[in-house]
């Protein structure tokens, strides 16, 4: 046994999960380091390109600070922390690009919305550039980060920010798969090609992700505010994507249909390796009201963990998973903790690790 493998299981056999949880060790109070552990969390604190209310680059912090307050105890994985989950530091110089992008982000889109394309502006179109060329520097480092995680036999998560953050880690799951689908949550097609310029726009991660042939399948789950050309593109690739926009489902539940027999159709959808997108907004507002683009008519926390229940129970494989668009407020972070943890125990158990 190396020394690593030694430490992880002396501080399983040490640790106390019914303890007060600790604030100084790794999320959710664990003892665990990346090395030790089965499932790291990827934080990146990045909302550039949002279009409405910024702050969700305060996610992964607000998570980090809410998780120790969790019990451990789960009831479809009794004990998923002993598989041994870490988050990374979130990066201050992330942090900081980000605080210099958003603002130039920010006058950019005002100046956009005033004048639309009719009066070039070089400066302005030189901040696009900028903003550009640094989300495919973040999107490469994410990929690379995670390829590195997944040679290591371990599970990669992304914690946004916003949900243009997961592209890397996708990208680095359609390198190591020749097939899989993406069940994506969310108020939100996300299908706009180069959003207002933005080219790693949080409105375009679909767009950016259907461009990886090993993605064959889209299965979205809430979508209720999308423009007529994310819907075309939907409707015009049947083969490739499979929408559940909420006033049907809500239709069907009001017409005497359970949730159970909503998600049996969901997960019929999906091929056998799934990876799961989860932007909070497609929560209805009352579960994340300080997230960045909040639409009215959304799902119920206790029916997105249901559908992931469901989706282990098919004997489907959750290959990884991010969780973006926390905001800053406490009640943001209380539920997306909870959400972080109870999806990381089905991920576990999904892959015979827990």
């Amino acid at each position: 046994m190396n020394d690593y493998m030694h430490s992880k299981v002396e501080k399983i056999r040490t640790f106390d999960p019914d303890g007060v949880g600790s604030t100084s060790s790794n999320i959710f109070g664990l003892p665990f380091t990346i090395d030790e552990a089965d499932v790291i969390i990827v934080p990146v604190p990045w909302d550039v390109t949002v279009s409405n209310t910024d702050g969700t680059s305060h996610g992964p912090e607000n998570i980090f600070e809410q998780s120790a307050q969790i019990d451990l105890h789960d009831e479809m994985v009794s004990e998923p922390w002993k598989a041994g989950i870490a988050m990374e530091e979130i990066s201050g110089e992330t942090m900081a690009l980000n605080t210099l992008l958003r603002e130039k982000a920010r006058s950019y889109i005002q100046w956009l919305e005033e004048k639309g394309s009719a009066e070039p502006n070089p400066r302005l179109q030189a901040f696009l550039r900028e903003i550009n060329v640094e989300g495919e520097k973040l999107t490469h480092d994410i990929k690379m980060r995670c390829l590195y995680y997944l040679e290591k036999g371990k599970l990669p998560v992304i914690l946004g920010g916003d949900h243009s953050t997961p592209l890397g880690l996708i990208q680095a799951l359609a390198q190591r798969n020749d097939t899989f689908g993406i069940l994506q949550l969310d108020a939100h097609a996300d299908l706009r090609p180069a959003y207002e310029g933005f080219t790693q726009s949080h409105a375009s991660i679909m767009y950016n992700a259907m461009q990886l042939p090993q993605v064959t399948k889209f299965v979205q789950v809430g979508l209720r505010d999308f423009c007529s050309q994310e819907y075309e593109l939907m409707r015009d690739n049947p083969a490739r994507f499979t929408p559940f926009f909420a006033r049907d489902m809500h239709r069907r539940a009001f017409e005497g249909e359970s949730w159970k027999a909503i998600c049996k159709d969901i997960v019929d959808a999906l091929p056998q390796k799934v990876y799961i997108s989860f932007d909070i907004d497609g929560l209805d507002p009352a579960y994340c009201p300080g997230t960045g683009t909040p639409v009215p008519g959304g799902i119920s926390y206790s029916q997105a963990l249901y559908l992931f229940e469901q989706v282990v129970h098919s004997g489907r494989t959750i290959i990884g998973f991010d969780l973006v668009e926390t905001g800053p407020q406490p009640m943001d972070g209380i539920i997306a903790c909870r959400i972080l943890y109870r999806t990381i125990a089905m991920m576990l158990r999904s892959n015979g690790k827990a």
